[in-house]
């Protein structure tokens, strides 16, 4: 009898989990507290207890050359960076393609995960779940946990002495949907990552004025690179990261710094990481 999988989520890497294990003659079962695939990437209106949130106008960050399946390419069509709609769309395509739905157990929550009484001679887990308030225990020979780790804010509110005297609003930025919560406001976007920049730049179109506050600084790319290629299929490649590997930090740094000056220079605008020696 092939090995039975318990697989936690039914996001990207749940839905990829399913297809490795059918590919090996494994038996998967995957458990799905929503009522529908996607995890990260299935956007509502609304924020989920316990789930990952997006912003209506999130895009992805890397291209679809550089994200796709390997066994199911994207169609020719799709955008080069896509909007959550459309890869949320691909993964349906991807879901139908290789039938992996009828793998999925949707509206269960896993309760417990526990190694069995003979799990050293086994490698078997007890595994309780829960649908429409129904407690099931199957037994499995193993597990593959794909929630993700985006589901909790850091919110460190410790950070920022004063804070409870603050008389506007603030909040972390899985809350944030759309721009117009930033209407005739001064909003100051603390962080500098994919989010935050992506917010602020959103924030501009209705607020009064947006600032953004880094602590360390970032390097600033552009998602279209040289010739007009996405700029991980340029930059992330075997032979680019074997030099960058061989040279001392240094150079690489003085490397990357250099080319992301050539859009512009980021010491006019105060955000040079700190750990930059050049």
């Amino acid at each position: 009898m092939p090995k039975k999988v318990a697989i936690v989520g039914a996001g990207v890497s749940g839905l990829a989990s399913i297809k490795c294990c059918l590919d090996e003659g494994l038996e998967p079962t995957c458990f799905e507290r929503s009522d529908d695939i996607g995890g990260v990437w299935r956007f509502t209106d609304y924020l989920e207890e316990g789930k990952p949130s997006l912003y209506k106008s999130l895009i992805s960050n890397t291209c679809k050359e550089m994200s796709t399946f390997s066994d199911f390419p994207y169609p020719e069509d799709f955008p080069v960076f896509l909007p959550h709609a459309r890869l949320l769309e691909y993964l349906r395509m991807y879901t139908d393609h290789f039938d992996l739905r009828r793998h999925i157990q949707f509206k269960t929550t896993v309760i417990t995960i526990r190694k069995r009484p003979d799990f050293s001679a086994t490698g078997q887990w007890d595994v309780v779940t829960e649908t429409n308030g129904k407690q099931t225990s199957e037994i499995f020979d193993a597990v593959m946990v794909c929630i993700g780790y985006l589901a909790d804010p850091s919110l460190q509110l410790s950070s920022f002495p004063g804070i409870d005297k603050f008389k506007g609003q603030y909040f972390h930025s899985r809350e944030y949907k759309t721009p117009e919560v930033f209407k005739d406001k001064r909003v100051l976007v603390v962080g500098m990552g994919n989010s935050g920049v992506d917010i602020a730049v959103a924030a501009t179109h209705t607020a009064k004025k947006v600032m953004i506050s880094t602590s360390r600084g970032a390097w600033v790319i552009s998602r279209v690179f040289d010739n007009g290629y996405p700029w991980d299929m340029v930059f992330l490649t075997r032979f680019l990261n074997m030099i960058r590997n061989s040279l001392p930090g240094r150079v690489t740094t003085w490397l990357l710094a250099n080319r992301a000056n050539q859009w512009f220079n980021h010491a006019y605008y105060g955000i040079i990481p700190e750990n930059s020696k050049w």
